[in-house]
């Protein structure tokens, strides 16, 4: 069966769940329409948010297997967990795993974090992004790895996160249009692979 592999990224820090997991489900439903008959791989670094609740989310399809570029070693990049819980939701997910990439270090953060951004772009078929769609505000940041994706005409499905509560300045809540999605190179649904 052929596999297609679901990239994902997105912001770490959002609100409004419940309207991003209704893009998400949407999302997931267009995905499975479009690429009938085969199993889905997904790419994700499992930071905190995005990563998180997309891999959850793709993985309750059957047959879907994870792939998991980590920026750092396992126990440093745990050290950029906020608390317990997320570190071991994240160990929770790694162990679904059905591989883990450790990706060559790198000394800067920033550095690291691009090489798995890097990593799966260069793997995947399609990206899933949950993002306000404003630019990167560093290199390794969800606006550089979307622009990559665009710039490789990759099939981009993107949620709207216009609430990203780590953003000073952007309200927190009523976001009209949190949640809606774009498509962008997003072939039709029934595509044969």
């Amino acid at each position: 069966m052929p596999i297609i592999a679901v990239g994902v990224t997105g912001h770490r820090h959002l609100t409004e769940i419940d309207k991003i997991m209704t893009g998400v489900e949407r999302v997931i439903q267009r995905l499975v329409a479009t690429f009938p008959g085969t199993n889905f791989r997904v790419l994700s670094s499992l930071a905190e948010g995005a990563d998180r609740i997309l891999a959850n989310r793709l993985l309750d399809i059957p047959n879907a297997t994870l792939w998991a570029p980590l920026p750092l070693p396992q126990d440093e990049y745990l050290n950029d967990f906020e608390d317990s819980k997320s570190k071991n939701e994240f160990t929770h997910l790694l162990a679904k795993a059905e591989r883990k990439i450790e990706l060559p270090f790198k000394n800067i953060r920033d550095e690291a974090y691009l090489a798995a951004g890097m990593y799966i772009i260069d793997n995947c078929d399609v990206l899933l992004a949950i993002w306000d769609g404003r630019p990167a505000r560093d290199k390794a940041g969800t606006g550089q790895i979307v622009a990559l994706a665009r710039k490789r005409s990759l099939p981009l499905a993107w949620i709207y996160a216009g609430n990203n509560e780590s953003m000073p300045g952007l309200r927190v809540s009523g976001e009209i249009r949190q949640g809606t999605i774009t498509f962008e190179n997003f072939p039709p649904p029934g595509r044969e692979v």
